[in-house]
């Protein structure tokens, strides 16, 4: 499939043409062509392109829009022929937006009532997708949002202790630079060769622009910018994390207004701010020669960064890869090592060799960690326009499983025992007595139950559900951990590394075991079922329960396909109340995506 991709800003306009199916590893994916649109004026603009050996020329176009139109003729020249689809950047998709989407009349009337919250961006975005909807009336055209990949986040991540009139009015969390850190991470899975949903990553994207995102299972859970790109990490011309309170005190002081304090934190602050110039190369060979403000601004620069990995390495329970990308990340081997320097701790050493020669050609993905380090550390230059092409191909392919029925079972607190706490509770030796089989074949609850205790509460006959497991797992519901006094995590089943430990107790003992946790909803899918509906296993839908009446949909929602299978949903309490069912029920596929392509080199 060929795709088109625009990415549009006030005075530039980017464009890349890919080549690429569905379930291709991005690597393999073919750039066919790449051009780009700077200093619009009077007499024109500086037009570049081409893929290895970049060409720049004086072009005719005065404007975003006459680019736009040019374009077409400009592929037409180079050879590149019939275009599937266009895809765009679209800056902020707000709450709303959580995957790529067509663009029509309707969603670019709910895109254009978000511009409030990305003044600088939407208008752009938005005016170069109606010049394009004219150049290819033929063509689907799709938004790809950069606030996307950032809605799995937690509402304890994303909510600001702030008035609910506030937060009514879309004062939250929000987290920019999404697609960039969703190929940072596909990419990342790919060079190891792991799944992506078995890796707790960090992602740092260090450019003029700079963010931190911490990805467990696939899914972002953090990330550093906030409402607006300026909250979190230095920046070229952005200040990061400030008190609120400088707001008020600025204006008492120094007499400015909202306006000009926001637009000096917005282009006159970050390394600019700090040192006069925004360019971490012009502050390094400043640095180097004795400038104290720049020594300043690059012990600042790298301090903020290794405290949001230190942070979300604790969100996570742990770290499996930490990766650079954007210019600074890709191209700066002494910030990397600043970053890195210190957090040996967390099993983060990196190679001076391998961090030294990072080449990054061919989208390369080098680790550069020392021999041995717990801790995998990686370079990649971040592809947004590739990754917006693949996400447009996806969502092109994601019809088949749309429409599809599944059934719903609710599934109460329980827990899954191994060999030494089966020996704990109930003694040595002792057989669980299957009581009632389950629908997933060789599965079965017990007739013997167990109490779980925690620091504020104790929850008594909890079922257990076997056959025997390596490891003890306890799901409950949100609600059971706060009655229980602990902070649960929602994870995927059999993901227990760094959960928390809670006591059980049966009729011959008691034991402390962690594996707490509030299962991720997921469905079990049959093989037969899945290729029926064009998925497969690692695959996010989304799943509408209109039977309740409260027309209520549950997104990213986790296919498990396997062998010997029953095709169903499972959702805890908490869900179903919220959906209002009990026991059982049904939904309909109403959205699907990829969480990660096919691997290459795949590791059990």
């Amino acid at each position: 499939m060929r795709i088109i991709v625009f990415n549009a800003g006030s005075s530039s306009l980017k464009f890349g043409v890919f080549d690429l199916n569905a379930g291709d590893t991005l690597d393999k994916a073919q750039h066919v062509f790449k051009g780009s649109f700077d200093r619009f004026g009077p007499d024109g603009c500086d037009y570049q392109h081409g893929t290895q050996q970049p060409v720049v020329e004086r072009a005719p176009y005065t404007s975003l829009a006459a680019a736009t139109r040019a374009v077409p003729d400009l592929l037409s020249a180079a050879g590149v022929g019939a275009i599937d689809a266009v895809g765009h950047r679209i800056a902020h998709g707000g709450a709303c937006f959580d995957g790529a989407t067509v663009l029509n009349d309707t969603t670019l009337a709910r895109i254009d009532a978000l511009t409030p919250l990305a003044p600088l961006h939407n208008p752009a975005n938005l005016e170069a997708v109606q010049v394009a909807r004219q150049v290819w009336p033929d063509l689907a055209q799709w938004a790809v949002f950069d606030t996307a990949f950032h809605l799995s986040n937690p509402a304890r991540a994303s909510t600001y202790a702030v008035p609910k009139d506030w937060r009514d009015r879309g004062l939250r969390r929000y987290g920019f630079h999404g697609t960039s850190h969703k190929y940072v991470a596909h990419r990342a899975a790919e060079e190891l060769g792991q799944r992506l949903r078995d890796l707790r990553l960090i992602s740092l994207h260090l450019g003029n622009g700079a963010s931190a995102c911490a990805i467990a299972g696939g899914v972002s859970i953090d990330s550093s910018m906030g409402m607006t790109p300026m909250e979190g990490l230095v920046m070229g011309t952005r200040s990061g994390d400030v008190d609120p309170g400088l707001f008020g005190y600025v204006h008492r002081e120094l007499g400015l207004d909202i306006a000009q304090i926001e637009d000096t934190l917005n282009r006159h602050s970050g390394l600019l701010g700090l040192t006069g110039s925004s360019d971490m190369r012009d502050v390094e060979a400043r640095a180097a020669q004795g400038d104290a403000d720049a020594q300043l601004a690059i012990h600042i620069y790298a301090y903020r960064a290794r405290k949001y990995i230190g942070a979300y390495a604790a969100a996570m329970g742990g770290l499996d890869a930490l990766v650079f990308t954007g210019g600074i990340g890709e191209n700066s081997p002494s910030m990397r090592r600043r970053i890195c320097d210190g957090l040996g701790f967390m099993g983060i050493l990196l190679d001076h060799d391998r961090n030294m020669q990072v080449d990054l050609g061919a989208r390369a993905a080098p680790q550069i960690q020392a021999y041995g380090a717990r801790v995998n550390v990686l370079v990649t230059e971040t592809a947004e326009q590739l990754m917006i092409a693949r996400e447009v191909v996806v969502a092109a392919n994601r019809s088949r499983g749309q429409g599809a029925r599944i059934p719903v079972a609710v599934s109460a607190r329980h827990v899954h025992l191994c060999r030494k706490a089966v020996d704990a509770l109930f003694g040595p030796g002792y057989e669980l007595t299957p009581d009632k089989p389950l629908r997933q074949q060789g599965h079965w609850a017990a007739a013997e139950r167990v109490a779980l205790h925690g620091p504020k509460g104790t929850i008594r006959n909890v079922a257990i559900l076997g056959p025997l497991r390596d490891r003890t797992q306890i799901e409950v519901s949100r609600t059971d951990s706060f009655a229980l006094g602990l902070d649960a995590p929602v994870r995927q089943s059999g993901k227990l590394d760094g959960t928390p430990q809670i006591r059980l107790s049966g009729p011959m003992g008691e034991m402390d075991s962690d594996g707490l946790i509030i299962a991720s909803r997921h469905i079990h899918m049959a093989p037969e079922d899945a290729a029926g509906m064009g998925l497969a296993d690692g695959d996010m839908v989304d799943v509408k329960l209109d039977a309740t009446g409260r027309d209520l949909t549950f997104t990213r929602v986790l296919v498990r396909v396997s062998d010997n299978a029953f095709t169903e949903m499972h959702i805890d309490t908490d869900e179903a109340n919220a959906a209002g069912i009990s026991g059982e029920g049904d939904g309909q596929i109403s959205a699907a995506a990829t969480l990660e392509p096919a691997l290459s080199n795949p590791q059990a």
